[in-house]
């Protein structure tokens, strides 16, 4: 089946991708920590800490949302619970991060951020759940042929 592979693409993808989110992150905090100017009277010790702070929150994000889908992958069942609000937030955060990315750096980035999405929505769709009555298929044997019989007075017979 093709539902293992994907999760461990998503997996991989995504912590590959929280490490990148981290190092950018940690990169442009040492660099507004080493120049010596503020942005509208912003003390750029505190942009340069809430950069380092802001890039381990969303490193440890993706990270474990690709903790997630590895799960989905060694056990073979559908994200349940908080795991697949999981997933789901970060096909959205992708979405956004998307249509930032087109105006913002390109179409590199806005391609990347929309295969990401693709593989996060391949992933909660080739393990959604079949519940109901199709997911059951009925054995039909010759019990089930005619009508079922309604309790009540017996029919007239007729001679």
């Amino acid at each position: 089946m093709v539902r293992r592979p994907v999760a461990v693409v998503v997996a991989a993808v995504l912590v590959v991708e929280a490490l990148g989110v981290a190092a950018l992150n940690w990169f442009l905090g040492i660099v507004v920590d080493r120049q010596d100017m503020s942005l509208a009277g912003l003390d750029p010790d505190m942009m340069s800490t809430s950069s380092k702070i802001g890039g381990i929150v969303f490193g440890l994000y993706f990270a474990f949302c690709g903790l997630v889908a590895l799960l989905v992958a060694v056990r073979d069942r559908p994200p349940a619970g908080f795991g697949r609000i999981l997933l789901i937030s970060a096909a959205v955060v992708h979405a956004l991060l998307g249509a930032v990315a087109w105006g913002l750096v390109g179409w590199h980035a806005f391609l990347f951020m929309v295969v990401v999405l693709a593989l996060i929505v391949l992933l909660l769709m080739t393990y959604d759940r079949q519940e109901g009555p199709a997911a059951e298929p009925r054995d039909v044997g010759p019990q089930d042929e005619g009508p079922v019989p309604v309790s009540g007075p017996p029919a007239p017979t007729t001679p």
